[in-house]
């Protein structure tokens, strides 16, 4: 089977040696995507609430090139710089993951460029 790599100017640039996201026999898998501003590539957001829209963004429009939505999320895995913005987090989150796909929301000791929050997604093409 092939893999297509899936890459859009309307989201980050990887930072590293890896692609935006990968698809694989019907199923996208995307790497994580922290709240980079694609226009600018620079960390604007401040807040939990600030960054995790710019995430959703980033991931809504690596979804869209991909030819897929929020409702095909199959699961998430969400890395939180501090575990006390798990409620906030959860609020933003919460407006663009509606179909409540699974989960895991883990605390981490730093994340790439000092962000708050990263976000990954498995859904289906």
């Amino acid at each position: 089977m092939t893999m297509e790599k899936i890459h859009t100017d309307k989201a980050p640039a990887a930072i590293g040696p890896y692609s935006q996201a990968i698809v694989h026999a019907g199923v996208l898998y995307t790497s994580g995507q922290i709240a980079i501003n694609p226009e600018t590539s620079e960390v604007e957001a401040k807040d939990i609430e600030g960054q995790t829209h710019q995430i959703c963004r980033n991931l809504g429009e690596v979804l869209k090139q991909a030819g897929t939505s929020f409702e095909n999320v199959i699961k998430t895995t969400c890395f939180l710089a501090d575990m006390g913005d798990f409620a906030k987090f959860n609020e933003v989150y919460g407006q663009y993951f509606t179909s409540k796909p699974a989960r895991s929301c883990v605390a981490v000791k730093a994340l790439p460029k000092g962000v708050l929050a990263e976000v990954e997604v498995i859904a289906k093409v």
